[in-house]
């Protein structure tokens, strides 16, 4: 290679030029500066990518141990702190919207886009609700990581997809994990358990209709929709919960549910914790959208996962916290299961530009 280094010299020397060398030589050396220039530019994006995720699980981390303080301990209701959340959140979100431009509204399937926003904020309730419960933020997060076993079943239910042997392994194991995380059988496991499962489930079952709608509309409509519509979903829940506090016998419904929806905002620290939790929201979407721009969803998958000890750290400095011991055998067997389905589903629903309309709260 001493003669390719010294053509670079030849380049570099005042006055010299390509047009100095033999066109064979010229052309190798042009190709060699181009791959040197991709690589670097490649790497710079991956390790941005990463940040940007690392970033997101941080956010998340504070929006998951400032609602619980809010919920639980100060008694603000839950469908209320989220409604608020998310009002606050879409004002910070505006530059985002305004980017992506209105003009991406324009849909055939708005019932579909609708039906997305609203599983989305149920989802959002269930977690929520889940903190307001009591069940603590190690176990809340673990458990909404079994999302990617909700995907597999309604992909392959609703897509037609086929449902491999290491597929359906990898869901028995996250199953395996869940139920360890969840402590199903012994004295701690209470139906509150159960929120962020089912948040998990809603959120899956969004996955699987972004992925059925990326096949007719463009990623900055199926982003843009989530954006607009998710606020009045939480309101139309709120409002649902209002009639059914009304109608249903007393103490059919939970006691952090049975006042109802409250659409005015509290007062003292409680407010500024729920401006806190808006702010950290939009925050944690735009960490997400800056490191979907730049990197494959697949590479990022890993960092998605610190959010578990992510969470588990700050729940335990914060809220102390601390998981119990079958927690770790049974989060390490939902992250990897995890783990293995998304790389298995490379290219099937994450690409750099799909994975930005998938809801997150966790």
């Amino acid at each position: 290679m001493r003669w390719l280094a010294g053509a670079r010299s030849l380049l570099d020397r005042p006055g010299a030029g390509i047009k100095r060398l033999p066109v064979t030589l010229r052309k190798l050396v042009t190709e060699r500066t181009k791959m040197s220039q991709i690589s670097s530019s490649t790497t710079s994006a991956s390790v941005l990518g990463a940040l940007f995720m690392l970033g997101a699980g941080i956010t998340f981390a504070i929006t998951n141990v400032v609602t619980p303080i809010v919920t639980y301990q100060m008694g603000v209701p839950s469908t209320a702190v989220v409604f608020w959340q998310y009002v606050i959140a879409t004002v910070f979100a505006l530059p985002l919207i305004l980017r992506i431009g209105f003009s991406a509204l324009k849909t055939r399937h708005p019932l579909a886009h609708e039906m997305r926003a609203l599983l989305s904020a149920l989802g959002v309730q269930f977690f929520a609700f889940g903190f307001a419960s009591g069940v603590p933020v190690w176990q809340m997060v673990a458990l909404s990581m079994t999302g990617p076993f909700f995907i597999i079943a309604g992909a392959t239910i609703f897509l037609g997809e086929k449902l491999t042997i290491q597929r359906l392994a990898a869901t028995t194991a996250g199953f395996i994990g869940a139920v360890l995380v969840s402590q199903i059988g012994s004295e701690q496991f209470t139906l509150a358990s159960l929120l962020p499962v089912l948040a998990a489930a809603c959120w899956g079952t969004v996955s699987v209709m972004t992925k059925y709608l990326s096949h007719d509309e463009a990623p900055e409509s199926l982003t843009l929709y989530m954006l607009v519509l998710i606020t009045p979903n939480h309101l139309l829940i709120g409002l649902l919960l209002g009639i059914a506090v009304m109608v249903l016998p007393a103490g059919t419904l939970p006691a952090s549910l049975a006042t109802g929806f409250d659409f005015m905002l509290p007062g003292g620290d409680a407010l500024w914790l729920i401006v806190l939790l808006g702010l950290v929201t939009a925050g944690a979407q735009y960490f997400l959208s800056l490191a979907y721009k730049v990197a494959d969803a697949t590479y990022l998958q890993p960092f998605d996962d610190l959010k578990l000890p992510l969470n588990v750290l700050a729940g335990w400095l914060v809220l102390s916290q601390t998981p119990d011991m079958l927690f770790w055998p049974g989060a390490l067997l939902i992250a990897g299961a995890s783990l293995y389905i998304m790389r298995q589903d490379r290219g099937r629903l994450g690409t750099r530009d799909t994975a930005l309309t998938v809801p997150r709260e966790a």
